[in-house]
C-alpha cells in the first residue's frame, strides 16, 4: 500500500482479522522479513555481509536463516557471516565454515574442513555449534 510516497507495509497472521504494522511486530520478526526481502530482492547484491545474524532471533528460526542463506549463495550470491551462535554454526555445513583468530597481531582464517580435529569431530558425530562449545576450534588451531 502507498500513502504520499511512502510503501506501507501491513501484515497478516491467520490469528488476527486486520492485517497489522511492523510496531505490531517483535525486532526478530522484523529482522527475519528484512534479511528474506534482501534474499528474495530480484536484483540482489553480489556480495552479503551479515554480522551476527542470531541477535534479536528466536533460535529455532537460525537453521531456517542459514538454510535461506545457503539457497541465496547457491543462486549466485557471494555470502560472509560472522556469529559467536553455537545454534548458528550447528546449521552450518563444515566445508562452509571459517575460524578466524588473532595470532601475533594477524587474524589467521582456517576452513574449519582442513581442521583435523574439527573435521574428526564431525565425523564423529558432534555438531559444529557443540564443538565451538568445547572451545576445540581453538584447540584445532594450535595444532
Amino acid at each position: 500500500e502507498v500513502e504520499d510516497d511512502r510503501l506501507i507495509l501491513r501484515f497478516n497472521d491467520g490469528a488476527f482479522a486486520d492485517p497489522f504494522g511492523p510496531a505490531a511486530m517483535s525486532d526478530g520478526t522484523l529482522k527475519l522479513f528484512a534479511f528474506l526481502v534482501v534474499l528474495y530482492d530480484p536484483d540482489p547484491p553480489g556480495l552479503l555481509l551479515v554480522e551476527e545474524p542470531e541477535r534479536q532471533l528466536y533460535p529455532g528460526l537460525l537453521i531456517e536463516l542459514a538454510e535461506e542463506l545457503r539457497q541465496y549463495a547457491k543462486r549466485g550470491g557471494q555470502v560472509f557471516i560472522t556469529t559467536h551462535s553455537p545454534e548458528f554454526l550447528s546449521a552450518c555445513e563444515i566445508d562452509e565454515v571459517v575460524w578466524l583468530e588473532k595470532e601475533d597481531g594477524f587474524t589467521v582464517a582456517r576452513r574449519a574442513s582442513e581442521m583435523e580435529l574439527v573435521r574428526n569431530l564431525v565425523d564423529e558425530g558432534e555438531s559444529l555449534g557443540a564443538i565451538l562449545r568445547m572451545d576445540e576450534f581453538r584447540t584445532a588451531a594450535r595444532l
